[in-house]
């Protein structure tokens, strides 16, 4: 059963093991709120999930822990088990999706866990590790659905309370639905007034089908690159602390969701994963009421896969206009490409590739297009652009975001 008396036992157990992170305004996430960030990027381990993890095998018994222990996590969780399950000095055993991020995996094996990848997501790994825990008579560690877990997760909600007293509210990354359980209960129970919001990502939207439904739903499949949040279905322990002390869950796109990856990069000098943005994601695109509040965003970790990192910041350019391609119809004659240059250079636009392509079938015999990809500042700036280049004659025929 989860008490206020056992997320302040967690909050005493954890004390030497995790960091009292960071809460850092970050005003400029969205210019109408003050914005603040609960840096568990910065965690041991790289991410909130030993919280739960550690607090939670710290209450098993001796006989239980003589089994070992058995997890499935789509990375982070398996790696504070693994942390966890060091210090006690008992084996692990760690069933994550195939797909979860290299680095994930291998911080996980480097803790001392042996690690079985599981093909599927997250739901497919769980199902694995109950087999194995009933052949193997191990203890299994639930990453959302137990209440030592979401009292362990419930410490954040504590520290906030203490970080920003008087804040109006926060906004907090749902997948299965561990974190918000407990800092919505911690919180609640201490500051009723205080809202609580959860984000999920559009393609992994369980705890909102399930709220919407009133009971545990189960999706057909997830589809986002926040493999953190990327869970099927919640427990049914999370629904009920969500239905209870959760405002709203809503949703935000991998586009957004990259976007606010990029800002964090840029503005806050911090690196996140995908689920880690999307709290940020939900304050700069205004999906909860953020204006004129003291709202704090958790950015629940860090461990994003860098073979990706460089996919997620082109797509946060191209969602934020600033990594922009026209197709240009024109005559071909000499100077054209010269003048077109000369305008996007005086509007303080970075050519970075320009491609000339003679006409086809369906254009003037002295006809060609011009491809010009270019950096700009945001949206204002490209149809500046725009407007600069049709004034000056030439017939924009397409723009396209590139990345």
């Amino acid at each position: 059963m989860l008490t206020l008396d056992k997320v302040y036992h967690a909050a005493y157990v954890l004390k030497p093991v995790i960091r009292k992170t960071d809460l850092i305004p970050a005003r400029q996430i969205n210019p109408e709120s003050e914005i603040y960030l609960k840096t568990e990027n910065l965690q041991v381990t790289g991410s909130f999930k030993v919280r739960g993890a550690y607090y939670k095998i710290s209450q098993l018994s001796d006989e239980e822990k003589a089994h070992g222990v058995i997890a499935c996590s789509a990375g982070n969780h398996a790696q504070g088990v693994a942390l966890a399950a060091a210090h006690s000095g008992i084996p692990s055993l760690i069933c994550i999706p195939d797909g979860a991020p290299i680095s994930k995996v291998e911080a996980t094996k480097s803790y001392g866990a042996q690690v079985e990848l599981v093909k599927g997501v997250y739901d497919d790994a769980y199902n694995r590790a109950v087999e194995l825990q009933k052949e193997r008579n191990l203890t299994f560690i639930h990453p959302f659905n137990d209440p030592d877990v979401i009292a362990g997760q419930g410490t954040i909600g504590l520290e906030l309370l203490k970080q920003l007293p008087d804040m109006d509210a926060v906004i907090v990354p749902v997948g299965g639905g561990g974190l918000i359980s407990g800092v919505a209960f911690a919180i609640k129970s201490l500051n009723p007034k205080c809202k609580v919001y959860g984000v999920q990502a559009a393609g992994a939207a369980s705890m909102k089908a399930s709220l919407e439904q009133n009971g545990p739903h189960s999706l057909t499949g997830v589809s986002t690159f926040a493999d953190g949040i990327a869970v099927k279905c919640p427990g049914d322990l999370t629904y009920e602390l969500c239905s209870k002390y959760v405002d709203d869950v809503v949703t935000v796109s991998d586009d957004e969701t990259a976007t606010a990856i990029l800002a964090l990069i840029e503005q806050q000098k911090l690196i996140t994963e995908g689920a880690g943005a999307v709290a940020v994601a939900a304050a700069m695109f205004n999906k909860v009421d953020v204006k004129g509040k003291k709202v704090a965003c958790i950015l629940s970790g860090g461990n994003i896969d860098v073979t990706i990192l460089s996919k997620v910041i082109n797509r946060g350019l191209m969602k934020a206009g600033r990594s922009t391609e026209l197709i240009i119809e024109m005559i071909d004659k000499p100077g054209q490409l010269k003048e077109v240059s000369a305008l996007i250079a005086d509007l303080g636009a970075n050519v970075v590739s320009v491609h000339h392509d003679r006409g086809g079938e369906d254009t003037d015999i002295n006809g060609c297009y011009l491809r010009i990809a270019m950096e700009t500042r945001n949206w204002a700036h490209v149809e500046q652009i725009e407007k600069a280049i049709s004034d000056a004659g030439y017939h924009i025929v397409h723009r396209q975001n590139i990345g």
